[in-house]
């Protein structure tokens, strides 16, 4: 018993070392190349240009939404000039010249006209004067009715029959005479007290 024992831990041993081993797989990146694919690398290159001189200006007046204002602006390579006007709520205009270099943005405002801030008035109301209403009485004509015509109703007299009964037939009742009665109870007369 001992020998198989032995035997089959010889065998298990042996069977382990000769276990195939397995890596985990190892995976690439795919680099796939159509043929029809640019045989350059693109290069991206931020482009910068040098300052242009401009100017522009527009305006705008649109009565219907009360809008007013103005805007002009003219550039050298280094120096940006202008001015815009804007026409406020409260009836002045506001005017803004600005310059813009190296040393940062000063803007001048000044204010044409002068601040109306009318009085708010409620409105009043009247209350409208309406005629009274003139109303004719409708015209409704009688109602025609016509009289119902009712007929006297016809009772016929109910015919009843007198009942017919049957006499009942009795049997007089069979007595027979019980022939086994109960015994009367027989006592005994009880013996004659012991004395003491």
């Amino acid at each position: 018993m001992k020998f198989f024992i032995i035997a089959a831990l010889v065998a298990f041993a042996a069977a382990a070392d000769y276990a195939p081993k397995y890596e985990a797989p190892k995976y690439e990146k795919a680099t796939y190349t159509p043929a029809y694919a640019p045989k350059y690398e693109a290069k991206y290159e931020e482009v910068t240009y040098a300052p242009q001189p401009y100017s522009f200006g527009y305006d705008v007046q649109d009565k219907e939404s009360y809008n007013d204002f103005e805007h002009n602006e003219k550039s050298d390579y280094n120096v940006v000039t202008g001015s815009y006007r804007v026409a406020l709520p409260d009836g002045r205009t506001q005017i803004v010249t600005y310059k813009a270099d190296a040393y940062g943005y000063t803007a001048d405002v000044k204010y044409e006209g002068e601040a109306k801030y009318p009085e708010y008035v409620e409105k009043q109301y009247k209350a409208a004067s309406y005629p009274a209403p003139a109303y004719s009485a409708p015209a409704y004509k009688a109602p025609e009715y016509k009289a119902p015509a009712y007929v006297a109703p016809v009772y016929s007299a109910p015919v009843y029959k007198a009942p017919a009964y049957s006499a009942p037939v009795y049997t007089a009742p069979a007595y027979k005479p019980k022939t086994s009665y109960v015994a009367a109870p027989s006592y005994k007369a009880p013996a004659a007290y012991p004395k003491y």
